[in-house]
């Protein structure tokens, strides 16, 4: 099977070949013979009646600093690839939004991965709302005292952004800290949203386990360790990847979340835990395949073509 594959990422040129998720993935389809196209996602736009994308095709390879050939400019109606990967690095806000709207348009002829539709209606720091008993301790709000008294029953609590990414603008706040007032207003005059917090995991010193599902089945873990005095354990902020196994705990919240990501069409999603709480679902651009990779040697891109290619199968034995 030779598959048409549009990548909506950010530029192609400037990414990690040791550590870019979306680049391992897009080898892996050269090696199955898929053929690649490259646009940012500025470049799509939806032109009467179509979704358009300017962008390149592109051939790459593990050559750092020469990992990436481009052929001609060209406009792609996006209804004539065969698959589109939602790749773009958030944040999570309407510019995000719009382009899942945009791409929701070409899902009868096109399979986007993950599903524009519930990657929109399932953020990272909201969809483990729907499983509470696997959660810590989490407030949703914008009310200072709401946030006040949340700390008050936890004592060490973590804020953070509610559609933030890799780490920025996580604080984390003792009981006495006199800085939480200064933060919600910090917060408020960037934007309207509430912040999300939970209950401080002390455990985070020893690592946070990135876990890696495809079509909802368990490839693989890593363990992100943070900095010494640091509490954020994102690589993108220092954190060292490390080998990791999973313990039975890990093993049922993953049985939990399974179906239902796989039900959504969410294929390639990520979700963190820390000492045995789960604290995100990763469904925008998860990370951690080529870590993955190198520590236990499983090739979770080629697992994530493998659930592609069977739902293209599906797809067209469907008509």
């Amino acid at each position: 099977m030779s598959l048409f594959v549009a990548l909506q990422m950010d530029p192609v040129e400037n990414v990690s070949i040791t550590a870019d998720s979306t680049f391992r993935i897009g080898i892996e389809a050269q090696e199955r013979g898929h053929r690649l196209f490259h646009y940012t996602v500025d470049q799509l736009r939806y032109d009467e009646g179509r979704v358009i994308a300017r962008g390149r095709p592109v051939t790459l390879r593990r050559q750092q600093g020469d990992h990436v050939a481009f052929g001609e400019w060209q406009q792609l109606d996006l209804a004539e690839a065969d698959v589109v990967w939602l790749r773009q690095d958030p944040p999570f806000d309407m510019a995000y939004v719009t382009s899942t709207h945009l791409l929701d348009r070409i899902a009868a002829t096109t399979l986007v991965v993950n599903d524009p539709f519930w990657v929109r209606n399932s953020p990272e720091k909201l969809m483990v709302l729907d499983f509470p008993d696997l959660t810590p301790p989490t407030l949703i709000a914008r009310d200072l005292e709401a946030i006040r008294a949340f700390r008050q029953r936890h004592g060490d609590i973590v804020v953070k952004p509610l559609y933030g990414n890799g780490g920025a603008g996580v604080f984390h706040l003792r009981p006495d800290d006199p800085n939480l007032s200064s933060l919600v207003e910090m917060f408020s005059g960037i934007n309207r949203e509430p912040v999300i917090a939970q209950k401080f995991l002390p455990a985070v010193t020893l690592g946070d386990k990135r876990i890696i599902l495809v079509d909802g089945e368990v490839v693989g873990a890593i363990n992100r360790v943070p900095q010494a005095g640091e509490a954020r354990s994102n690589m993108h902020v220092g954190g060292r990847a490390e080998k990791v196994g999973l313990t039975d705990r890990e093993r049922e919240i993953c049985a939990r979340l399974g179906p239902v990501l796989r039900e959504k069409g969410l294929i390639f999603t990520g979700i963190d835990v820390i000492d045995g709480w789960l604290t995100e679902i990763n469904v925008t651009s998860p990370t951690g395949i080529q870590e993955l990779e190198r520590f236990d040697g499983i090739n979770a891109a080629e697992a994530i073509w493998q659930a592609i290619e069977r739902r293209i199968d599906a797809r067209r034995a469907a008509g």
